[in-house]
């Protein structure tokens, strides 16, 4: 019988927790997925127990790992949880990559044509980028584009921006993935793979936001704000 070196064991288990937490999860998601991998199917207070994380953790660290697309949940009670399909994720996480290149691709054109643009400001910090995210939608006059993955988190803290917006004649277009649900009014395109967060306000401001959403780049150059709505019209029309 074969048995598990067990600094084998921990060496690949490092690996595996480096590449998840490239991937945007945290330490407490790492542990939860893993052992949701092992586990099958699981309630919280079960993958808490054998991911070792606090039971009163558990519901947020899932919900989180729900939004990111790596588990799915019952409607019953006790809520009951698995993993999404390794082969699913796969997929989703290399067509990230792809969107991902693409995306540096686009800015690299933009330098290249346009010499040094200027991306006036870099905001770091997730609350400062919330809220320039909200400023842009307060300022928005006829249209805003919210191209993202992380729009229930947004649709969540803005719901009143969005809904302001709305009401004052905005056109307010979300591209989002599948398993997101936009806000209410809006006009919603839906994309697999989406990396990162980029807003468009009125074709003359533009922000691009990390994964994460804890830092981002902004401009109020309209040539730039217009390359980047061009990039998301093609991100829409590859569907």
């Amino acid at each position: 019988m074969d048995f598990i070196d067990i600094d084998d064991a921990m060496e690949e288990y490092q690996k595996i927790s480096e590449t998840l937490e490239k991937l945007g999860l945290s330490q407490y998601e790492i542990r939860a997925f893993l052992a949701l991998l092992f586990l099958g199917v699981g309630s919280a207070e079960v993958i808490a127990k054998n991911a070792r994380i606090p039971r009163t953790s558990a519901y947020k660290v899932l919900e989180s790992l729900e939004e990111k697309g790596f588990v799915i949940s019952s409607k019953g009670r006790p809520k009951m949880y698995k993993p999404e399909s390794l082969e699913i994720l796969k997929k989703r996480i290399i067509d990230e990559i792809n969107e991902l290149f693409e995306k540096l691709e686009f800015v690299e054109s933009i330098f290249m044509e346009k010499g040094e643009p200027q991306l006036v400001y870099t905001i770091s910090g997730k609350d400062k980028v919330m809220k320039k995210i909200a400023e842009l939608i307060d300022m928005a006059e006829e249209e805003i584009i919210i191209s993202t993955p992380r729009i229930a988190e947004i649709r969540r803290q803005m719901a009143k921006n969005i809904e302001r917006a709305i009401k004052r004649g905005v056109k307010v277009i979300v591209v989002t993935t599948p398993n997101q649900r936009p806000p209410k009014g809006a006009i919603v395109y839906r994309k697999e793979g989406l990396v990162a967060t980029d807003i468009v306000c009125d074709n003359k401001r533009a922000l691009l936001a990390s994964p994460e959403l804890n830092a981002c780049g902004y401009t109020d150059n309209p040539a730039l704000a217009r390359h980047l709505t061009h990039f998301i019209n093609i991100l829409i029309e590859k569907e």
